[in-house]
């Protein structure tokens, strides 16, 4: 399915050859004789890709730089075979591969906005770089650390476990949650990723523009994108946490100011207390908003999340 003609208007697609990967980015187009704008890193979740943004974007074009990549591992950017301690799908390389990118544009100071796993990246970003990140937004996530630990939890760590299925399952040893998502059937892939996008959607999949849903259904069904997604979760559930101990033991917090948005018919606002334990990990000043939406924020309500966006950046 070809998009329409005002498909990220504005923007270019770039190819940045960084860290071992080549990371696809959509960013806004330069013009001559127009002030710089200030620069905002969105970054989107499992399973999408840059294409999430594509409304909100529309909505702060004027105002912002914007800079929108597909992560290592999912939409066009590379999708390499995981190390034996699926380091190179931390958050921290995930982030130092941003950090990279912006270097390449000639960014020195930035936001950051991240969705689901792009939060997860981006939290790590304003941890190991702070002299780069001047704020940060992380939508419907609460930190990895404490909802693997089930710190806050409202309900039995069953409740999580059940709604949360696929963080327990990918983590597993490959190549058996690959088979089952449908590595080698892209149909079973394609039911997989529609399961996914609808259970955490309003009304279906109805919330998300079909050409968007055809660019999920490319970047996803195939078996090297369900590995390097699975390989995401593994890191998380591994690595990533050794990262948040050793954190979290030197005290180390975000030193910028941050907002966290989140679903109020999510699961995120149903089981745990993001903006508490957002608060407890953030120096700065931290604000929380919940919205009339379940998980996919960007897409279910664009111009609400651009308002907040652009309330808290701007």
């Amino acid at each position: 399915m070809n998009p329409p003609d005002d498909w990220f208007e504005g923007f270019e697609l770039h190819r940045f050859e960084v860290n071992g990967a080549s990371i696809n980015a959509r960013i806004s187009r330069q013009v001559l004789g127009v002030p710089p704008r200030r620069a905002l890193l969105l970054l989107h979740g499992f399973p999408q890709s840059h294409a999430m943004w594509q409304r909100v974007a529309g909505l702060l074009a004027d105002y912002y730089f914007l800079v929108m990549p597909d992560l290592r591992g999912y939409g066009d950017s590379s999708k390499t075979p995981g190390l034996p301690d699926h380091s190179n799908y931390s958050k921290r390389n995930m982030a130092h591969d941003m950090v990279l990118v912006m270097d390449q544009l000639g960014i020195a100071r930035f936001s950051v906005c991240g969705h689901d796993r792009g939060a997860r990246v981006a939290h790590r970003l304003a941890l190991d770089a702070p002299g780069r990140v001047e704020r940060l937004c992380v939508i419907d996530v609460a930190p990895t650390l404490d909802m693997y630990d089930g710190a806050g939890l409202s309900e039995p760590y069953m409740a999580f476990a059940r709604v949360y299925y696929h963080w327990f399952h990918m983590l597993q040893p490959a190549p058996l949650p690959e088979i089952m998502m449908g590595a080698h059937h892209p149909e079973t892939a394609r039911a997989y990723l529609h399961a996914k996008l609808g259970a955490w959607g309003s009304a279906g999949l109805g919330y998300i523009e079909p050409w968007a849903l055809a660019e999920y259904e490319r970047c996803f069904c195939n078996a090297e994108a369900l590995h390097s997604a699975c390989e995401d979760y593994r890191a998380s559930a591994g690595i990533d946490l050794e990262h948040d101990r050793a954190s979290r033991a030197r005290g180390q917090k975000v030193a910028c100011d941050m907002l966290a948005l989140w679903g109020e018919r999510g699961v995120v606002n149903r089981l745990f207390k993001p903006l508490e334990l957002w608060q407890a990990q953030c120096s700065g000043r931290v604000t929380g908003q919940v919205l009339p939406a379940e998980h996919f924020i960007p897409e279910e309500l664009p111009h609400e999340t651009a308002q907040q966006l652009h309330g808290f950046f701007g």
